[in-house]
C-alpha cells in the first residue's frame, strides 16, 4: 500500500515539542494493521527554520509546491504566525479545504486560521479565547463555538492549545485513522500518565 502524506507546517521558530510525538507515530507503522502515512515537513520556503528548541528543519515542499494527494495538514505553533509571510501558508489550507482534507492547528496556529476566518463554523479552541478575539477582530465570527478543553475535533477540523499536544495527537491519529482506536487510546495513556501506571493497568 502506498503511504498517504500528511504534511506538517514549520515556520521559523515552530514549537518543535507540538510536532514530535505525533510525527513519530504516524511515520512508525502500528502494532496492528496498515503502515498508512509518512511525514512531510512544508514552509514558506525550502530555506531551513529552525524550532525553538533549537532543531534545525529542512523543509520537504513549499506551500506551493504541493500537489493533491495528501491526507492531512498540521499547522504546528510557534512565534511566526502572526508575522507578516505567514499568510501564504492560506494557499495550502485553501486546498485542503477545497479537497475536504485534514487540517489540524495547534497554539498560536489557531490563532492564524481564526484570523483567516476558518473558525467561524464548528466547534474548536486555542489558547485563550480573548487573545483569539484580540487579534483576529472582526474576520472571527465564531466565539459561540468556543470550547475550553485541551483538544477539539471538529468534522475534519482538530484545534488545540499549546499544552495540548497529546491530546491533540490523539485526535489527529483518530480522525486519520492511522491505527486500531485502542492501539492509539493506549499511546495516549502511556505518554499522559507514564510508564509505571501505564503498565500497572495491563496486570
Amino acid at each position: 500500500m502506498e503511504l498517504k502524506e500528511v504534511l506538517f507546517v514549520l515556520l521559523d521558530e515552530y514549537a518543535d515539542w507540538e510536532a514530535a510525538s505525533l510525527a513519530s507515530a504516524l511515520n512508525e507503522p502500528p502494532d496492528q494493521g496498515e503502515h498508512k502515512y509518512r511525514v512531510k515537513t512544508v514552509s514558506l520556503t525550502h530555506e531551513p527554520v529552525r524550532s525553538i528548541g533549537g532543531f534545525r528543519t529542512v523543509p520537504d515542499y513549499t506551500v506551493d509546491e504541493v500537489g493533491d494527494d495528501f491526507a492531512g495538514i498540521v499547522l504546528i505553533g510557534g512565534n511566526s504566525w502572526r508575522k507578516p509571510g505567514s499568510e501564504a501558508v492560506m494557499r495550502l489550507v485553501q486546498k485542503a479545504l477545497d479537497g475536504s482534507k485534514v487540517i489540524a492547528a495547534i497554539c498560536d496556529a489557531t490563532v492564524f486560521l481564526g484570523i483567516n476566518g476558518v473558525l467561524n463554523s464548528g466547534k474548536h479552541t486555542s489558547n485563550r479565547l480573548d487573545d483569539l478575539q484580540e487579534t483576529a477582530g472582526g474576520n472571527y465570527t465564531g466565539a459561540a463555538d468556543y470550547l475550553e478543553q485541551q483538544a477539539v475535533r471538529e468534522g475534519k477540523l482538530i484545534t488545540a492549545n499549546g499544552s495540548a499536544f497529546l491530546e491533540f495527537g490523539r485526535e489527529v491519529m483518530t480522525v486519520l485513522e492511522s491505527a486500531p482506536q485502542q492501539e492509539i487510546d493506549e499511546w495516549y495513556e502511556f505518554f499522559k500518565n507514564g510508564y509505571y501506571e501505564f503498565i500497572g493497568k495491563q496486570k
